[in-house]
């Protein structure tokens, strides 16, 4: 048993030792008056706070039902201390049994009137009133229902939601959709995209990608592979243009001339494949110096360009690097496990001396 569980089975030990001894020597009334009169003294404390806070920030309906719990817990706590009306501390404790039911009540559906927390979902979407039933049909998991409701309400977002949980994939895409149309908005094309996806409706999930790349350019490449499956010639339209994005972006970080180099190889030009390897591989020379891990890559980029002899000897300094570098973290390891041991053997030898 650790310390700390130790310590709370202590403390409720404590705490029981209390109550049973209170009501042994003063009797239950007592106890009874002393726990009620700590509870109304922690929920005074509280509705004063919540009152100040409120009062400052002029919320006057909310700062006035706090003065409500202030005087009523105010109230209930003298009654505990000089106990001459004991069931007005009752009346107040039921009241607010009352209130807490009444809260978690509507803090359930919190967006709805009290008429309509009473009423059905059917009978909400026979009047006419489709955002309350939607809501209703959603708490119930009639998510379909629910969908129907919230597009009758012009909530498409929360439509497609539903159909997402009931798994009508394909009907989210179909709002998603619209959403996108609608309100020019790229975030919802990658929506329809995933929908799409997941409805297994390539074609147009692909088409709804190339919309969302066209303001985020480096999901080109994420269109041109989906599109592979599908399309020979719209593929090969998108890797012309990640290929235009990859360029903008290597002439600003050469880190991206690989990427170039492979998509130039998947396009059957071999030259300009051969230029941006060659541009990668200045690159990687130049973070080689810095950081000999890059000889990996300077090796890779070599060996693309069918230099073989150059490539091997890359990849010899880059073995010898990772030689060094695994001696060292042996060397610190046996450092340490040697500290450990002196600190071990120090710790005993003063134990033995104590």
């Amino acid at each position: 048993m650790d310390k700390l569980t130790a310590a709370l089975i202590g403390i409720v030990v404590v705490i029981i030792a209390i109550i049973a001894g209170i009501w042994y020597y003063f009797g239950f009334i007592t106890l009874l008056r002393i726990v009620l009169g700590l509870a109304y003294l922690g929920l005074l404390i509280i509705f004063v706070v919540m009152l100040g806070v409120l009062v400052y920030a002029k919320s006057l309906k909310y700062a006035f039902l706090s003065l409500i719990g202030v005087l009523t817990s105010g109230y209930a706590l003298y009654q505990c201390y000089v106990w001459q009306q004991p069931l007005h501390v009752g009346y107040i404790t039921g009241l607010y049994i009352l209130a807490f039911i009444g809260g978690l009540w509507w803090i359930m559906e919190p967006d709805l009137s009290f008429t309509e927390r009473l009423r059905s979902a059917s009978s909400l979407e026979k009047s006419g009133n489709y955002r309350a039933a939607a809501r209703k049909y959603e708490k119930a998991e009639n998510y379909v229902k629910a969908a129907e409701n919230y597009i009758k309400a012009e909530m498409m977002e929360s439509a497609a939601w539903c159909y997402e949980k009931a798994e009508e994939y394909e009907k989210a895409a179909e709002l998603y959709t619209k959403l996108a149309e609608e309100k020019k908005e790229s975030y919802y094309w990658k929506e329809a995209y995933e929908f799409w996806k997941k409805a297994e409706k390539k074609d147009k999930a692909a088409e709804c990608l190339e919309k969302y790349a066209e303001d985020e350019p480096w999901y080109w490449e994420d269109v041109a592979k989906l599109w592979e499956e599908i399309n020979e010639e719209k593929a090969k339209e998108a890797w012309n243009k990640a290929l235009e994005y990859y360029i903008k972006e290597a002439e600003e970080e050469g880190v991206f001339w690989e990427d170039v180099a492979k998509i130039y190889e998947k396009l059957g030009n071999k030259e300009e494949s051969k230029k941006a390897w060659k541009k990668y591989l200045e690159y990687c020379k130049k973070e080689a110096e810095e950081d000999e891990s890059w000889w990996k890559h300077v090796a890779e980029a070599y060996e693309s360009i069918g230099e073989k002899e150059k490539a091997e000897e890359a990849m010899k300094r880059y073995e010898s690097y990772r030689e060094r570098l695994r001696a060292k973290n042996e060397s610190e390891s046996e450092v340490e496990k040697a500290k450990e041991a002196k600190e071990e053997t120090e710790g005993a030898g003063e134990e033995k001396s104590n």
